[in-house]
């Protein structure tokens, strides 16, 4: 038989990882190539410090030029970015499958998928004993005014609400796709190659011949039939414009969505001590239709000491009142669209917040500072510049008028779109089997093809679509 590799600069994410298990499993002969390492549950301190430049690209720095800048952290291992998310385990919202059927033409039924993975990674509803009082606080107070939250389901199997999800579970609970779908794919004979970047993807006859990889003791070189490019909408681009593959639409490197992300703090009387389970445990998707969600944000306190968006002694009297601290999130499903391209080796990635979505974020924080309120907080923090705190139930003090983009601090976990798929060869990179146009043999599975925004966190879209290219591939 033919070898056919699946492969990427960081392939063993949400994507390149469930591809590379299904394809084993189906008697395919894999390789797998990670340009990371592999990380074990009994090697995470759950400090940041000591974490951050091991799990992370770029020690987690990477960050869009524009308006404002906006911090991009991408994992960096096998298991990609699931490495270091918080679990959070959605569905691909039927009205985004309906708008990826008007306007990309993408009739996608994820259906069968959508179990397969969850079944595979463990998807479980997080407990209130898990979710711990910071989370719980907030669902009081959205509780008590009657709007719409519930508890997140994550892929997390024996949690102990450690804190630390965005450090590397230190406990091995979360089922992430280096130790679900990886172990998976060895098991059935697939060889894992960590520490090989692939840089050539060479061509003969208009055929994948040969996949050349740079490691630490210098090359490789696969055979192959078959490449599956799976390293993340900020690095598939790269790779492919590397190989002058993808390029013909125009659209390589472009459409890309970040769902931006930022988070408020609420001062409460009694001990919250937010470090204390799972970080994003509750949702409130009161506004969600409008592209507003709201999730759980929380960590160490030398987490909050970095992101507490206030200077000297208010910065120094908020973590003096750490335990009395808690925090959520606000998400929106961006209007903007940005790009991405390489300089040598580096990512540079551009976006500027659209007023729309600086807007949403207003609306957000308000939503969010009266279930603070509710909730019986005494003062809440919005990272909106200019804007003071609100003491006492003061919501009447966040601007009524639209805040301006360069007002908002933000991050952002969900880089979708820079490969997008479609029934268009003129409007996609990828047709709607996610081969790459006009490289027969070359497939892309990872959050790239993604043609929208999600308004919902996507790892599990991303292993469904990786999944049914499994599926047909293997048919």
């Amino acid at each position: 038989m033919s070898e056919r590799i699946v492969t990427a600069d960081a392939c063993t994410g949400a994507g390149g990882a469930p591809v590379a298990a299904l394809l084993a499993e189906a008697g395919w002969r894999v390789a797998i190539l990670e340009e990371g390492d592999v990380h074990e549950p009994a090697a995470m301190t759950a400090r940041p410090r000591d974490m951050m430049p091991r799990l992370y690209r770029d020690g987690g720095q990477i960050a869009t030029v524009g308006d404002p800048p906006i911090v991009v952290p991408l994992g960096r291992g096998v298991g990609g970015t699931t490495l270091v998310n918080s679990g959070t385990c959605f569905r691909t919202p039927q009205h985004v499958l309906d708008r990826w059927r008007h306007d990309h033409g993408l009739d996608v039924d994820l259906d069968e998928e959508f179990e397969l993975v969850e079944e595979a990674i463990g998807v479980r509803r997080v407990t209130p004993e898990l979710a711990g009082r910071n989370a719980n606080l907030v669902k009081e107070g959205a509780d008590r005014l009657g709007l719409s939250a519930g508890y997140l389901e994550r892929n997390a199997l024996g949690c102990v609400g450690s804190g630390v999800c965005a450090f590397g579970c230190p406990t091995g609970a979360k089922q992430h796709a280096g130790q679900v779908w990886i172990p998976r794919a060895q098991r059935a004979g697939a060889t894992t190659f960590t520490n090989a970047r692939a840089d050539r993807i060479t061509l003969e006859r208009g055929r994948v011949r040969e996949v050349h990889a740079t490691t630490r003791g210098g090359a490789m070189r696969v055979r192959t039939e078959t490449v599956i490019v799976a390293a993340g909408a900020l690095l598939t681009p790269s790779l492919l414009r590397r190989n002058r593959l993808g390029a013909a639409s125009g659209q390589l490197g472009r459409n890309l969505s970040i769902h931006p992300a930022s988070a408020a703090r609420a001062l409460y009387d009694e001990p919250v001590d937010p470090w204390a389970g799972v970080p994003q445990s509750v949702y409130v998707d009161e506004l969600a239709g409008d592209g507003i969600m709201l999730e759980g944000i929380a960590g160490p306190p030398d987490q909050a000491a970095m992101s507490t968006p206030r200077a000297g002694a208010e910065h120094r009297d908020l973590m003096l009142a750490a335990r009395r601290t808690g925090s959520f999130g606000v998400m929106v499903s961006d209007t903007a669209r940005g790009s991405v391209r390489s300089l040598g080796r580096r990512i540079v990635v551009r976006y500027d917040l659209h007023p729309d979505d600086a807007e949403r974020f207003r609306r957000g924080f308000e939503l969010l500072a009266r279930i603070f309120f509710a909730a019986g907080a005494r003062e809440v923090i919005v990272p909106i510049d200019g804007v003071p705190t609100l003491r006492d139930g003061d919501v009447e003090r966040l601007p009524s008028a639209r805040v301006r983009p360069r007002q908002i601090s933000a991050m952002a976990f969900h880089p979708l779109g820079t490969a997008r798929a479609g029934a268009d060869s003129a409007a996609s990179v990828v047709d709607e089997h996610l081969q790459v146009r006009g490289a027969p043999g070359v497939y892309v599975a990872d959050g790239s093809v993604v043609p929208s925004s999600l308004g919902v966190n996507p790892q599990i879209t991303i292993m469904a679509l990786a999944a049914r290219l499994a599926r047909r591939l293997s048919a």
